[in-house]
């Protein structure tokens, strides 16, 4: 008898998560431009974990304590923190051994949202080959968890989600009556022959170049930079692909 296949659903926004939660749920958060891709960037080059707050007072808390910490709001570095939230700041020079504390506008919140699930891990164009072989091993539903701009639709976000959501279907062990994964891989089959033009549209860039801050973009797209798999665990991001390749 033919195995009955996980659920895939796409939550569009953080206004949306309590339609989709579920406890067990495994649950990839993404937000492309940038926080995803600047954790998964930061583990890869070497960080020992990451600890995700959700505000401006915690991260400031963190920072008297010792902790490098990363923080912005909007885009802007705030005055307290070593570095912001471009990938390109954790250079292994920099981060490497190190536990950073990491608070940003939209990424953070949704972790501590989702926090009761089955598993909370980290997704974005550059780990996306790992995070998909990961999920589809797993044999539970998964939810791709759009953190969005302030509760606002996120195209880039979306994009990705229907990168991955296609990947998972295609696999075989998923199945979906979401109309969001439909229009997320709608979305993708748009964008994916020109990535980087496509994205061009979305708000995100905009508000990035407005601030000169959108230097990263091509590096946030670009697949399979990296193996890492980042997972929420005991209150920290850290990698979990060197424990799944140990099995």
């Amino acid at each position: 008898m033919e195995k009955s296949r996980n659920r895939l659903e796409v939550c569009l926004s953080p206004a949306l998560y309590d339609k989709h939660a579920d406890d067990e749920n495994l649950v990839v958060i993404v937000d492309i431009l940038r926080a995803t891709s600047s954790i998964c960037a930061a583990i890869h080059n070497g960080v020992k974990s990451i600890l995700p707050v959700s505000t401006v007072d915690e991260a400031r808390e963190m920072k008297s304590q010792g902790y490098l910490v990363a923080s912005e709001r909007d885009g802007y570095v705030l005055d307290f923190a070593d570095f912001g939230n471009s990938p390109f700041n954790f250079t292994p020079e920099i981060v490497q051994g190190k536990d950073i504390v990491y608070s940003t506008t939209n990424g953070t919140r949704c972790i501590h949202m989702a926090s009761h699930s089955k598993a909370i891990v980290i997704g974005s164009f550059l780990n996306i080959s790992s995070l998909a072989d990961w999920l589809i091993r797993q044999d539970a539903p998964v939810l791709i968890f759009c953190a969005s701009w302030k509760d606002r639709f996120s195209l880039e976000d979306t994009v990705f989600a229907g990168a991955l959501a296609e990947r998972l279907l295609n696999s075989g062990k998923f199945e979906t009556i979401c109309d969001a994964v439909t229009a997320s891989i709608d979305l993708w089959n748009l964008a994916k022959t020109d990535l980087y033009g496509y994205i061009q549209k979305s708000a995100q860039k905009g508000r990035l170049a407005s601030k000169g801050l959108d230097d990263c973009i091509q590096y946030c797209l670009t697949a399979d930079q990296t193996l890492v798999i980042p997972a929420f665990q005991d209150d920290r991001l850290i990698d979990i692909s060197v424990v799944t390749k140990a099995h």
